[in-house]
Formats: C-alpha cells, structure tokens, sequence
C-alpha cells in the first residue's frame, strides 16, 4: 500500500510538468517580458536626475578651447573647398566632429550640474550658428535670406511697411523680422547683413533657453531637459534652415517662449497667472504677425492641449486652468485668422503648389504609377554622409520606441515605478500633464517626415514638419535615454553609449541639413552654391547702367541677385499664370509664349549659360513645382532669343547675356 500511495501522490506531479509551459510557450513568454522591459513605461528610479556635482569650468573652458580649433578646422575646410584641394573634406570634416562631439557628450554625460548643462547648449546653439554663418561671413548666401534682405532694404528705403515682393508675395504681409533689423540697422548703424546676423545670435540662444526651461517646466528635471535639447539639435533644420535671416527663426523663438510661459505658469497664483496671460497673448500677437506656419502650429498646439485638458478627469480646483488653456487656444486661433483677415493674405497661392506637389509625387511614389515630372537632380552626397544620417535615423527611432510608454508614463500621477499601470491610467484619462501626452503622440509625425522625404517634392512639407515635431521627438529620446539606456546610476556602457549616440544624432541633423556644406565652385542650381563672384557683379551692372526698378526675369539664383545686389524688380512669372520656365526651357519661342511676352510689362531677359552645363543640383532651375524635363538645358535652347525682332542684346560677358526685350512691346 504505500509504493501505491507514493506514486499516486507523485503522479499529479508528473501531470502538471507534462500540461505546463512547454519550450516554444516558454520561448515566447520570454520574448513578451523582454519586449516589454524594453519598450514598456517602467520609469527606473523614483527621479530621472542623479545627484549632480558643481558647475566644471575646466571643463568649460577645455571644451571652449577644442570648439575654436574646431571652426578654424572647418573655415580652413570651406577655404580650400573654394580651391578645390584634395585635403577639403578631411579639414572640414574633422572640425564638424571635434566641435559636435566632445559638447555633446559633456552635454549627455549623468552628473553633469544643470547650470553646466544650461551654458554648454546655449554655447553649442551659438556655435553651430557661427558653423552656418563661416560659409559666408560677409553677406547673405541662402535663398530665403534674400528674400528678406530685399524686402529690409525697401523698407529702409521708403520708410513704407507692407511694400510688394514679387519673389515673396506673402513676405510683407509678415514684416516682423524687417522691422527688428531695421530698427538695429537705425540705432547702430550697421548694415543690414550685420544686423541681421547680430538679430540672429540673440534669437538662437534665446530659442535653445526657452527650449530647455519649457521641457524642465514639464517634466521638472534638468537632465532630460538638456538632452531633449541636444536631441532636438538633431532636426534637420536647426543647423542651416532655422538659421537664416528668414521670418520663420524669429517664429519658432516667439513660439517656443509662448510654450515655455504658459508651461511655467500653470501653478501660479491667480494674479501672477493673469500677468502670464497678457505676455502670452503678447507674444502671440507678435507671432501672427510674423510667421504663417509658425502661428498655424501654436494654434493647433494649444487647440489640442485643451482638448487634452478637457478630456483629463480632474477635480474641480483644476478647471481655472483649463479655462486659461481654453482662452489661449482662442487667441492663438483667432489672431492669426484676423491678420489674414485684415491683410488679405495670399497664404492659399504661396504654400498651394507647393504642398500640392508634395503630395502627389508621394502618391505616385507609392502607387507605383508613371510620374509625369520627371525629376531631375544632381545631387550626390558622399557615402559617409548618408551614413551619418541613416544611423542618425536609426537611433532617433530605437529612441522613440524604448521612449513613448515611458514618455507616456511621466505624465502620471500614479507613481507606479514599475509595470503596465501608468498606461491604464492614461486610458482612464487620469496624468497630471497635458503637454506631456500631447507632445508624446505627436512624435508620430516623425516616420511621417521620414516618408515624405522620399520625393523631392515632398521634401519640402517634411523639412516644414520637421522644426515642430522635434519638440516631441526630443522629449520622448530624452525619456528614453535617462530612463532606459542610463538609468538612474549609470555605469560603463550605459553611461558613454547613450552620449555617442546623441553626438551621432546631432551630426546627423549636420549631415541632413545641406546636400554639400563645404563650400567650393560654382554648381548649377543649387541655391547657395550658384551664389558667386561673376553674377553678383552682372546684377551690380545693371544697377549702375541700367538704374533700379526695371523689371528682370531670369532663373531662380540670378532673380535674388538682380533683386538684392542690382534692386531690380525681378519676377517669378511673364504673366499671371505663365510662369518663367515655360520661356526659358522650350527649344523655340513658341509664338503663344512670344505674344505672352510682348504682352507683359518684362523689360530685360537674364539668360546664364552655365545652366547648360550641367544638370541642376536640386533638381530645378526655377521653382520646385514648376515642370523639369529630365535634361540639362542647351546652349541653343537659352539663345534662342539672338534672332527674334525687338530683342537686342545689350549685356554678354562669356556666360551671362541679357536681352532688351522692350522692343517687343512696341510692336505688339
């Protein structure tokens, strides 16, 4: 009886091991757990913050140090670019490394004291400025810039506000950026370049500030604020785009400061509350009459955290708050409708093409079906750059992934340090912060600017999105980094690995911020790399022989320099409807498009044959939606005009004749 009743009492025993988890379930169940650690919204620590040590100034000042070897590496790169030397990409190329990387990793080392931290980014955002600016130290180089240089220059010459642009229609409908140069341009006498660059210095420090005070105003901890920042650095259009004399770097600062008050200003008493109310509507105010796009996505900002508010449960004490976020929201929407209003702005006309454009190519992109533009480009970026910026991509995304449930879990109030309950609350509508979970979702605009760079048309919208959805895709890498890769007490790998990986995503936004940064010989339609000696001094020709104000058509490049350098009233368009292309680009002068011309009210023809030479760099010698053929334009196909009666050639020094075409309107 008992060896009977010992395996009686041994066989369910044997039956629970043959039932339970077999080898695969167990498999699988591992790859749950470990998933789920990894991308899961477990916050390691009860504070995001290790304790810190005193402000370094060897540091500081070894960093200040190797930032100034830098540049001189990277002038010294663009200087021999201009002569074409074999040693060009080495010299610049080192000094972009030696001046990204040792900040960066000061900047994401754990410990680091926040005052440090504070003064490293606001160094970095100055010297990346300056990095952006040694490409062309003495004057204004990029497309945008002359748009605003022009409509600067008339303002200071007819003392007049919204005076029109025929390369900027919308531009004087936003005169806010000429009016802060001018008035420096008055008070100090400098030109219009220098204030510029001297506006643009204050605004970028004052930009990377805000930043960093607005994630620390909702997260509360320095650290992820600091490498929030620095992962924002890595959008491709801080370095080169949000940099320029252009109405949208005055934008995003104004923006950014109206996020950081209002965040700031959420636990104030009810009085200090109302004055936080009047320097936001200020600022907001400001904004819409500065920048379209920059005031369509503070509208929506706000527009979204109240809604977010409303949604939240919360108790009764928070409603003053959500009524503020509310009224916010109402003038964030309103004002810039209003000046649209006032204005008549022609918003529709001028980002119309270009978003239209965008999308299609993608559509088609997609869908696989024949694209009636070809689109031609000649850009080729060498194999280390693209590099650069896959890797970047690659690290910003395993960023997101390992960062949004934990993003997500910041914004509640549970205090769960572990497990799945942060994200039960979010569901419930329980956090304690709005912007959090706004901000985190938004971080899905991120694979959408990815795909839109896959066409050139698109590139366009995604090079727009990219500035505001770096505001999420920042704070969520920064969850990530301090919550996940390092940890609350970081040690080998986990502290120097997360630094790296910021340093290769601020390169990153370096390498996807121009398609060539090094600056060398003239290249065919390429923006700034067409800007150089040659057509400058033809468009100071035409002011002194042929006085300012006539009216020009020409290609993209020659129409900035004959507004800017020669201040004539160079135009987009023959007629309204034809635009330039169609005259330059046809084999023969059709004899619609020459009774279109005799038409018009053009004076002059700039005709540049070094665009027969080559291919054009970013893929169109006019405008981007305008048609491409897919081929470099002929020497045939631009003088094509020597023959035609009423034009006369009355300029030609090798590469670059301009035609009288006055001629034809007298016999039309």
């Amino acid at each position: 009886m008992a060896p009977r009743d010992e395996g009686a009492k041994m066989m369910p025993a044997r039956l629970t091991a043959a039932t339970g988890p077999g080898p695969l379930q167990g498999a699988v169940q591992g790859a749950v757990q470990l998933v789920s650690a990894v991308i899961g919204p477990d916050l390691r620590g009860s504070s995001s913050d290790a304790p810190t040590r005193p402000v370094n100034c060897d540091w500081i000042a070894a960093l200040c140090l190797t930032a100034a070897v830098a540049l001189l590496l990277v002038v010294a790169g663009h200087a021999a670019g201009r002569r074409a030397y074999d040693v060009t990409p080495l010299l610049f190329w080192s000094g972009v490394v030696l001046l990204v990387v040792p900040i960066s990793l000061r900047i994401g080392w754990p410990g680091v004291a926040r005052g440090e931290r504070l003064f490293l980014l606001f160094l970095f955002a100055e010297l990346l400025l300056y990095y952006k600016t040694v490409y062309s130290p003495t004057s204004f180089i990029g497309h945008d810039e002359f748009l605003h240089w022009v409509a600067a220059d008339d303002l200071l010459t007819a003392r007049r506000l919204f005076l029109s642009n025929s390369l900027l229609p919308i531009g004087p409908t936003y005169p806010a950026l000429e009016i802060l140069t001018t008035a420096i341009v008055n008070l100090t006498g400098l030109s219009v370049f220098l204030a510029g660059t001297l506006l643009l210095v204050i605004l970028k420090g004052t930009f990377v500030v805000a930043l960093f005070l607005f994630y620390e105003a909702i997260t509360g901890s320095p650290r992820i604020s600091a490498i929030a920042c620095l992962a924002y650095m890595g959008c491709m259009t801080f370095v080169i785009f949000d940099s320029m004399f252009s109405y949208e770097s005055l934008g995003v600062v104004l923006c950014m400061l109206t996020f950081a008050v209002e965040a700031a200003s959420r636990d104030f008493d009810p009085r200090a509350r109302l004055r936080a109310l009047g320097l936001i509507a200020l600022l907001l105010a400001c904004l819409a009459v500065t920048h379209h796009v920059t005031a369509a996505f503070a509208a929506f900002y706000f527009a979204m955290l109240a809604a977010f508010e409303a949604l939240r449960r919360q108790g009764a004490s928070r409603i003053g708050t959500t009524l503020a976020i509310i009224l916010i929201a109402a003038l964030a929407a309103a004002l810039p409708v209003l000046w649209v209003m006032a204005r008549g702005n022609p918003l529709s006309g001028y980002l119309g093409p270009a978003v239209e454009s965008g999308l299609r190519a993608l559509m088609r992109k997609f869908s696989g079906g024949v694209t009636h533009r070809p689109e031609v480009s000649a850009i080729s970026q060498p194999l280390g750059m693209r590099l650069t910026t896959a890797i970047a991509v690659l690290l910003l995304s395993l960023g997101l992934a390992t960062g949004f449930f934990r993003s997500l879990a910041l914004a509640t109030s549970s205090g769960a340090p572990s497990g799945w309950r942060p994200i039960g609350d979010i569901l419930k509508r329980r956090w304690r912060d709005s912007r959090i979970v706004f901000l985190t979702i938004l971080a899905f605009g991120f694979p959408v600017s990815v795909i839109l760079r896959l066409t050139q048309s698109a590139w366009e919208i995604a090079n727009r999105m990219a500035t505001f959805v770096f505001i999420s895709v920042g704070l969520v890498v920064a969850v990530s980094i301090v919550h996940f890769w390092q940890g609350r007490e970081a040690r080998g790998w986990r502290r120097a690995g997360p630094a790296v990986a910021l340093s290769i995503i601020v390169m990153g936004g370096i390498t996807s911020s121009a398609p060539d940064p090094i600056r060398g010989r003239y290249k065919v339609g390429a923006d700034q790399q067409s800007v150089e000696a040659m057509g400058i001094d033809t468009a100071r020709w035409t002011n002194e022989w042929l006085a300012a104000g006539n009216r020009f058509t020409a290609d993209r490049v020659n129409r900035l320099l004959l507004a800017s350098y020669g201040r004539q009233d160079a135009r987009v368009r023959i007629v309204a409807g034809v635009d330039t292309a169609r005259l330059f680009e046809a084999e023969t002068l059709d004899p619609d498009i020459l009774r279109v011309l005799a038409r018009s009210d053009i004076d002059f023809l700039l005709v540049d044959l070094r665009l027969s030479t080559a291919p054009p760099m970013l893929g169109f010698y006019f405008e981007p939606w305008q048609p491409a053929h897919g081929k470099a334009l002929s020497g045939s196909d631009l003088l094509k005009f020597n023959d035609i009666k009423g034009v006369s050639r009355i300029y030609d020094n090798g590469w670059i004749v301009i035609y009288d075409v006055r001629g034809l309107h007298e016999n039309s």
